[in-house]
């Protein structure tokens, strides 16, 4: 008993429950409020709170809750394979449903987060509503092969992905996370033939077609996704730079890391957004194109398409 309260005790402690905010009287104050609660899963780096004050979702749980939505959002390893991020993902979901007492869960997932919500829909299809992809990877990523390609294989790998993991061990630390590290197996899952694995097994919602959509709804679950195909958007960014330089690797238009026809599943609400990898999660700290529309109210307009579509 006392090993099973401790363990939920561990499990609650990497989940955070964002608060609403006062919302004034001439707003619509139940435009964000779902039926059940949104659960959030970060992609690579997998931190919820770095540093204590360095949000994963910046700024965008609270644009949700401001309204009437309840959302929490978890914690994953820094970098691991599809599934065993997708295990930490079902171990807090369940331990939401749990302390939430809801029926159900809205899943959404950002980057890698998009395998492991797919991965819990799997695992308990009749405890999520929804599946919500946002610049994730559904059939792999360009920036995985070409690294996957110029990392030898063998011990040369091996002492990479060493010093990597290390790396993202002192990246746990600073957010507070002990999960374990596994970046070659990240790598692997990422990669164009390691999606198409992951996809075998967990097929609902990926499209048949080179740059479809999917099915909208499977095994009762709705499906969704969004992304953007914008690498660089703000010289006054300093991820801008980074996302300019790996988004060469791609063929088709991404937003550094994502493909455009890549990032389809279930219904498309949009694929196109003037948004690069991180712009999709408001970082940095809210920095966006000049022109682009604020990615907040993307996660809004998104939260009241769940209200409205029952869930």
């Amino acid at each position: 008993m006392k090993k099973l309260l401790a363990t939920a005790t561990l499990l609650a402690s990497s989940i955070v429950a964002t608060q609403a905010q006062a919302c004034w009287w001439w707003e619509d104050c139940t435009y964000t409020k779902t039926k059940y609660p949104i659960v959030m899963a970060p992609g690579v780096l997998g931190f919820e709170k770095l540093v204590g004050f360095v949000d994963y979702w910046y700024d965008i749980p609270s644009a949700i809750t401001y309204s009437g939505g309840k959302v929490y959002t978890t914690s994953a390893s820094a970098l691991n394979s599809s599934e065993a991020r997708g295990e930490q993902l079902l171990s807090q979901v369940q331990t939401i449903l749990a302390i939430s007492g809801a029926q159900k869960v809205n899943l959404l997932g950002h980057s890698h987060g998009g395998f492991s919500i797919r991965y819990v829909a799997d695992a308990i299809p009749t405890k999520v509503a929804s599946l919500t992809l946002v610049h994730s990877p559904a059939k792999g990523s360009p920036v995985a092969n070409f690294v996957n390609g110029i990392v030898p294989a063998g011990t040369a790998q091996s002492l990479v992905g060493s010093v990597v993991d290390g790396m993202m061990g002192i990246l746990n630390f600073l957010a507070g996370n002990d999960r374990p590290e596994d970046s070659l197996a990240a790598l692997a899952s990422l990669t164009t033939s390691g999606a198409a694995a992951f996809n075998a097994l967990h097929p609902n919602g990926v499209p048949t077609t080179a740059c479809g959509e999917g099915a909208y709804t499977a095994n009762g679950i709705k499906n969704y996704s969004w992304s953007g195909t914008s690498s660089f958007t703000n010289v006054v960014d300093p991820l801008d730079y980074f996302f300019g330089l790996t988004g060469l690797a791609g063929t088709e238009p991404n937003d550094g890391l994502v493909g455009q026809c890549s990032s389809h599943f279930g219904k498309v609400i949009r694929d196109d957004y003037p948004w690069n990898h991180a712009d999709a999660i408001n970082h940095t700290f809210g920095v966006q194109g000049l022109f682009a529309p604020d990615p907040k109210d993307a996660y809004r307009q998104h939260a009241n398409r769940l209200k409205n579509a029952g869930v």
